[in-house]
Formats: structure tokens, C-alpha cells, sequence
């Protein structure tokens, strides 16, 4: 059952309620925990979402923390690592004393302490696990970043709504996961739309070369053609739909971001879906990236950045909302939150999964420039 949704993000540092349960004594702090992998292959990832979390922190600490009391984030490394996981979140709990959790950031890692984060009544909200099994089992498990066929759908009704495209073709990688979820949605959510999928076809990750098989795509005329891969195979795929002379718009999934630094002639023009937009107008967006620049030698947040943020926002804006560190309390201010952040408007399903707006973001010119926000 869904709570109403009554809040919006931003602490006001001062509240009414104490955070102390009956009877017991206030802690000096409010303990955060924040898995995140800081070494391994995916150790970018980590360093990102770390990287805002402590944003998010500080900012919260200057404006007088909540209900007075400061935020003490407690960060262990991961490695990328389920039992890893497993032992760094019995170290928060056990002696940190941590009261919520946010990660952890790849979802093989957030499914081994998802359970555990139930068990224990421990408030968790990945930023950026986006398997579907990561929350629907779990009361105490949110996340902030939508997941992978969410994205795939959204694609299909900009293509269906924006694009006014009534034909498309599909062209995955059949042996991973990710490319598969996104192909079913997009086809399920255009067709519902009244379109028609032309073909659907998909290789496997040994694959060079695409060349008969966007032949036989092009015979179909398709209007868009939909390529949710990783970039550096978006590529290698774009540049051979210019050799085949085919001539459809190519539209993809957030694993094409930074697919201009590297094929920007080759998908000039075309269309993906991210979690946000760095050109974005909104003013949340543009304080974001001027903080995070301030504080990292003017480096620019990735989306992985912007959803590490908005992750402990929300969980520390839920704890000031709850007036309370007891579990309990915090969950049921997470389901009932209300709030416009740098990756989108956010409220949350019965299953702890985010309701947003998804980034439509156009290859022009070498750069990035958002196109559109499509809702669900």
C-alpha cells in the first residue's frame, strides 16, 4: 500500500521532534553508512558516488545537520564484492552503529545485503543497483536510479510520442542482461503505443560485425533503431550503419553515456536515455554540478555522481522527516517522499523503486544536450 507522498527534499536543519526514541538517550550524531567500491574494476563507480555522498553530507552539516546533530558518514570499500558487502555491513551495524544505509552501488552487491538490511531494520537505498530483484523482497529497500526496463520503455514513447515514429527496429546483445531487459521493454511499451518492431535481432558479445544483419534491418525501412549496448559497441555498431547506407535514428539506454568522446561522427544526431542532463536548466542540477566542481577540482559529476547525491538526500531528508533514527520511522518517511532532485522528480512504488522522469539526451555536435524529460 502506498503512502501519500507529503515532502520535498531540502533539510531545514532544525526540528520539532527529537531524533531519540522514548526512554533513550540521543545520540551526538546521526551514523550513515556508505558501501561503495574504491578498488576493482568498477572502482570508478564507488569513487563517484562517495564523492557526492560526501557533498551531501557536508551540506547538511553546514546547514546545522538535523535536529541539530551533525551526519557522520562511516565509507567502506566493497572491492565489488558480495561477501565483502556482507562484512562490511555487519561492521557498520555492529560497531559503527549506523542507523541507515546508502549503497551499495552495483546490484550483484546490493541483492547479498539487501536481506540483511531487512533483517536488521536498516533503511537502505542504492543509488544505482538497477536489477530488478533488488527491492521488490525487501520493505526496507529503496533505490534512486530507475531500473533497466523503465529505461527501455521510456525510450520507446519518446520514440513513439516525440519522435512520432510508427516503425522501429531492435538490435541487442542477447547474452547480457542488461541489453536484453531494455530490448523486451522497449518493444512491449512501442507496440503497446500502436507501433510495429521491424525486427528484432540480437548478436552476442564476440561480434565485429553487424553488417548482414543491419542489411537485413534496412530492407524494413525502420523509422528509429533501438541499440541498448555499452558505447564502445554503439560505436562500432553506428559507424556500420552509415556503411550499410542505413538510414534510421539510432536510440539506446544510459550505457551509451560518453559514446561522443569517441564516435561522435558516427552518432551525430542520435538519441539516449540517462539519469540526468549536464546542460540541464534546473537550478538543482546547475547548484549540484557548481558544488561538486568547487569541491573536486572542477570536475565534472557523472550520472552515477548525481545519483549518489540524490540517494543521501533523500535518506537523510527522510530522517529528518521521521524525527527519529528508529527504522521503523525512517521507512515510513522514505515511502511517503515527494521531491524534486538532480536526477529527477522522485516518489516510490510499493516496491521501493523511484517514479521519475528519465533524461532523453541528444549526440550534437560532439556534446551532450538534453532534449527532453519523459515521465512514466
Amino acid at each position: 500500500m502506498k503512502l501519500r507522498k507529503v515532502f520535498a527534499i531540502g533539510l531545514s536543519g532544525m526540528m520539532a521532534l527529537g531524533l531519540a526514541g522514548c526512554g533513550e538517550k540521543a545520540p551526538d550524531t546521526i551514523k550513515l553508512g556508505l558501501i561503495v567500491p574504491k578498488t576493482g574494476q568498477v572502482a570508478q563507480y564507488g569513487i563517484a558516488v562517495e564523492n557526492a555522498a560526501n557533498l551531501a553530507v557536508e551540506e547538511i552539516n553546514a546547514a546545522g545537520g538535523i535536529d541539530g546533530k551533525q551526519v557522520q558518514l562511516f565509507s567502506y570499500d566493497n572491492k565489488a564484492d558480495a561477501t565483502e558487502s556482507i562484512n562490511v555491513f555487519n561492521r557498520l551495524v555492529d560497531n559503527d552503529k549506523i542507523v541507515a544505509l546508502v549503497g551499495p552501488v552495483i546490484s550483484s552487491t546490493s541483492l547479498a545485503v539487501a536481506p540483511l538490511a531487512e533483517e536488521k531494520k536498516i533503511p537502505m537505498i542504492s543509488p544505482t543497483a538497477t536489477n530488478l530483484a533488488v527491492t521488490p523482497d525487501y520493505s526496507y529497500v529503496f533505490r534512486a536510479c530507475y531500473t533497466d526496463p523503465y529505461q527501455g520503455g521510456t525510450v520507446a514513447k519518446f520514440a513513439s510520442e516525440n519522435l512520432a515514429a510508427k516503425t522501429a527496429a531492435v538490435l541487442y546483445n542477447a547474452g547480457d542482461d542488461y541489453s536484453t531487459g531494455l530490448a523486451e521493454a522497449f518493444k512491449a511499451t512501442f507496440e503497446a503505443a500502436g507501433g510495429t518492431i521491424t525486427s528484432y535481432e540480437g548478436y552476442t558479445a564476440d561480434d565485429k560485425d553487424f553488417k548482414a544483419v543491419l542489411t537485413t534491418i534496412k530492407e524494413k525501412q525502420p523509422e528509429v533503431l533501438f541499440n541498448p549496448d555499452y558505447y564502445n559497441t554503439v560505436g562500432l555498431i553506428a559507424g556500420q550503419v552509415k556503411e550499410v547506407g542505413l538510414d534510421t535514428i539510432m536510440l539506446g539506454g544510459d550505457g551509451w553515456d560518453d559514446v561522443q568522446k569517441d564516435y561522435a561522427d558516427v552518432v551525430d544526431g542520435y538519441f539516449f536515455a540517462n539519469h540526468y542532463a549536464t546542460d540541464d536548466p534546473d537550478p538543482i542540477v546547475q547548484n549540484f554540478i557548481k558544488a561538486y566542481q568547487d569541491k573536486y577540482e572542477g570536475n565534472t559529476p557523472n550520472a552515477l555522481g548525481a545519483l549518489g547525491y540524490d540517494a543521501t538526500k533523500i535518506m537523510l531528508d527522510a530522517i529528518a522527516k521521521a524525527g527519529s533514527t528508529e527504522g521503523e520511522k525512517i521507512l515510513a518517511a522514505l515511502q511517503a517522499t515527494d521531491t524534486d532532485a538532480v536526477a529527477g522528480h522522485v516518489t516510490f512504488d510499493e516496491n521501493g523503486d523511484p517514479q521519475k522522469s528519465v533524461s532523453m539526451i541528444k549526440v550534437e555536435g560532439g556534446a551532450l544536450k538534453l532534449e527532453a524529460k519523459i515521465g512514466q
